[in-house]
């Protein structure tokens, strides 16, 4: 089926839409794509000579990035100019080109059929080859908007200005007069990613740091009652994901909106505060996380009986690293890091699995594996909790699917899959070393050896690289309650160096908490899953299917139910975990 002109006039628009956020202001590249346009079409916005842009060829690069600027020359153009701006070989239902055929020129020079043949491969596989986002206008459409929230950065002021133009050009105006204001063409866009894609991204979603933390969770419930416990935890999550996707059916928008929509603008603060708080408890572990193993790491290569650095001293180091990174306003530029440390993480789980089923094969099951351990089953609760929450990202990825109807499917298979990965993650490793597992599970591995050492290393660096990922949407969320959604640095230089020294502010309060939670670094992440990740997942859900969609009074008394169940065991995990915390 082909895609009618306004479906490809509405998809250019979208792209231009995004890049038109990252783009210097001031530059076009209209005049290469009216080039082929009638005479009567005139490039739009150009009332008066003082306000005609300069072309783009004049920045450094200019011929490089043409093509870029030329994506927003197109959106521009009228309906008309268009059609001959951009001509493409129509598509016959038989034996035409596709649109993504290259030109008969091309098929002539030298080797054209066999590129044809490579370029046709490539699209058959595409969805297989790059899983989670094309490109990285991709990227940014989906990580920027975290639990369905546009946090977008607005440094840009080019998109602040186009912003103002779409609500002066429509005729038909569908922006609230009064209130919260956010981008129509986000909110109206429709999904193209595919199935495939979208597992993928799911998968990426929940499959982060948190993994390594359960073998010590393990430890401190007992193999039987962690596994039980992770399944459990498993299965009410997906119910809570369920009613979260049913409050979103009827009432469209992100994780906050569904607050302000159901609950009132005090809901949607509590839905980002709880958001902003498991952030930055993600960020602090993970620097924790970091400097264990990089400490490891350099006790294991060097030859001296003293640790080159300490705790401290790697968690300063890591600052030096992350206040630069905190600083870049597109979180586009962040995504080859994160996919960087997907990649890191993956090498780690493989060769954990392999020296455990091989270690167990060969000596059996540790003699100090116990089924329960009745006096720190609790911080097992709260270490399973904080590794499933990947609820930030649901909404979007839904959002950004070509058929968002399968999305609960798709949930559910990958919430299976992951189930298994985490227990058995979990149940190898305590098998493994018994009493002797440690927060820091690389540093169970036998030291001497390189491969280990490589390990520990790039596990190192896949949770440092991805650390400006996460700390993205709590900087976006705090900021857009201290200066606007509309404070831009463009437009006014102090305020971009107010941002500044509030992102680096940000950035070193992260390290003096992590900090204070080396000395525990189990019981800090049982506390973060118990304090922020419980709400966010089996209460607001609840809460928002309660006063928004359930009818029945069996429905009700389910979601208050769930609600009560969450805030029991929320106040019950918190409290014993810091009890435990001050005992030991």
């Amino acid at each position: 089926m082909t895609d009618t002109p306004s479906s490809q006039n509405e998809r250019r628009q979208a792209e231009a839409d995004i890049l038109s956020r990252y783009l210097p202001s001031g530059y076009t590249a209209e005049h290469d794509v009216i080039s082929g346009a009638p005479s009567k079409a005139s490039p739009p916005h150009l009332s008066s000579p003082a306000e005609e842009p300069q072309d783009s060829l004049t920045l450094q690069g200019g011929d490089i990035h043409r093509e870029i600027f030329k994506i927003g020359a197109r959106a521009r153009l009228p309906a008309r100019a268009a059609t001959f701006a951009n001509r493409k070989p129509r598509r016959s239902s038989t034996f035409g080109p596709s649109t993504n055929d290259i030109t008969p020129t091309d098929q002539r020079a030298p080797g054209g059929f066999r590129r044809q043949f490579l370029q046709r491969q490539q699209r058959r596989f595409n969805s297989v080859t790059n899983p989670v986002t094309r490109n990285f206008v991709s990227f940014l459409d989906l990580y920027g908007s975290f639990a369905g929230e546009d946090l977008a950065e607005s440094e840009d002021e080019s998109a602040l200005d186009s912003a103002d133009e779409e609500a002066e050009a429509q005729t038909n105006e569908t922006r609230p007069l009064l209130g919260r204001r956010k981008s129509t063409r986000r909110a109206e866009r429709e999904g193209e990613a595919t199935t495939v894609k979208s597992f993928f991204t799911l998968l990426k979603a929940f499959i982060g740091t948190g993994i390594m933390f359960l073998p010590k969770a393990f430890r401190n419930g007992g193999i039987l009652f962690s596994s039980i416990t992770l399944v459990t935890v498993s299965l009410i999550s997906c119910l809570c994901f369920h009613l979260l996707l049913l409050c979103r059916q009827r009432y469209g928008g992100g994780y906050g909106e569904l607050g302000v929509a159901i609950g009132g603008p005090r809901l949607r603060a509590l839905i980002l505060g709880s958001i902003t708080i498991s952030q930055i408890g993600f960020i602090c572990t993970g620097i924790i996380f970091t400097a264990e193993n990089l400490a490891s790491f350099l006790d294991a290569v060097t030859s001296s009986p003293i640790a080159p650095l300490n705790g401290k001293a790697l968690i300063a180091i890591q600052l030096v690293v992350l206040i630069p990174l905190a600083l870049i306003r597109n979180i586009s530029k962040l995504g080859p890091a994160a996919l960087l440390a997907d990649v890191f993480i993956l090498f780690g789980l493989v060769y954990i699995w392999y020296y455990d089923i091989a270690t167990l094969a060969s000596h059996g099951l540790h003699p100090t594996v116990e089924l329960f351990d009745p006096h720190d089953f609790t911080l097992t609760i709260g270490s399973a909790i904080f590794t499933f929450e990947g609820i930030g990202l649901l909404l979007p990825i839904q959002s950004s699917m070509a058929q968002p109807e399968k999305f609960s499917r798709l949930l559910y298979i990958v919430m299976i899959i992951i189930t298994i990965i985490f227990t058995s993650i979990g149940a190898l490793c305590y098998a493994t070393f018994g009493d002797h597992t440690r927060v820091e599970i690389i540093s169970n591995f036998p030291q001497t050896s390189k491969l280990v050492n490589a390990v520990q290393f790039l596990y190192s660096m896949a949770v440092l690289v991805g650390t400006p990922v996460q700390l993205f949407p709590a900087v976006r969320i705090i900021e857009t309650s201290l200066f606007g959604e509309r404070a831009s640095g463009k437009r006014d230089g102090a305020t971009k160096w107010k941002k500044n020294a509030f992102r680096a502010a940000i950035t070193v309060l992260c390290g003096l908490i992590a900090i204070l939670g080396a000395s525990d670094l189990d019981k800090f992440v049982a506390l973060i899953g118990s304090f922020a990740c419980v709400p966010l997942v089996y209460i607001y859900p609840a809460l928002l299917h309660f006063k928004g969609v359930a009818e029945s009074r069996w429905t009700k008394v389910g979601d208050a139910l769930l609600m009560f169940v969450g805030l029991g065991a929320m106040v019950y995990t918190t409290v014993i975990t810091v009890s435990r915390w001050i005992e030991g």
